[in-house]
């Protein structure tokens, strides 16, 4: 039985966070199918297009932030998974984080290659 590839969506309004994950994920063998966005607004727009699993999340954005985000995504049906990452230590940010079922971790930034291995044992990929 093959498992299919987990599809991950970048969502942070700085390019270069977008990029330096993209890369870490990628060498990680986390994922190899993963697609970004610096737009919020442009990523809810292609969940149905680009169906991701797992979704990088960051909180502090223009136009709509992390929270919003979360908010439209829960009245979504896919099952679709989120991490956020962010600069952001407040005790309260992590707290608000686990009011919502589908969020699986709160890292804060930078992400390592360690930190996206340590996801692996979160997800059920096989199922």
């Amino acid at each position: 039985m093959t498992t299919k590839p987990l599809k991950v969506m970048l969502v942070d309004d700085q390019k270069m966070a977008n990029f330096i994950n993209k890369k870490l994920i990628e060498i990680s063998g986390f994922s190899s199918h993963i697609i970004d966005y610096t737009i919020p607004n442009a990523a809810l727009s292609n969940l149905d297009k680009d169906q991701p699993d797992l979704i990088f999340l960051d909180l502090n954005m223009p136009e709509i932030n992390g929270w919003t985000f979360l908010d439209i995504l829960e009245k979504d049906e896919r099952p679709t998974r989120v991490v956020i990452v962010t600069s952001s230590t407040s005790s309260i940010d992590k707290e608000k984080a686990q009011k919502y079922a589908r969020v699986i971790d709160f890292l804060t930034k930078p992400l390592t290659k360690n930190t996206i291995l340590s996801l692996k044992s979160k997800l059920d990929l096989a199922g």
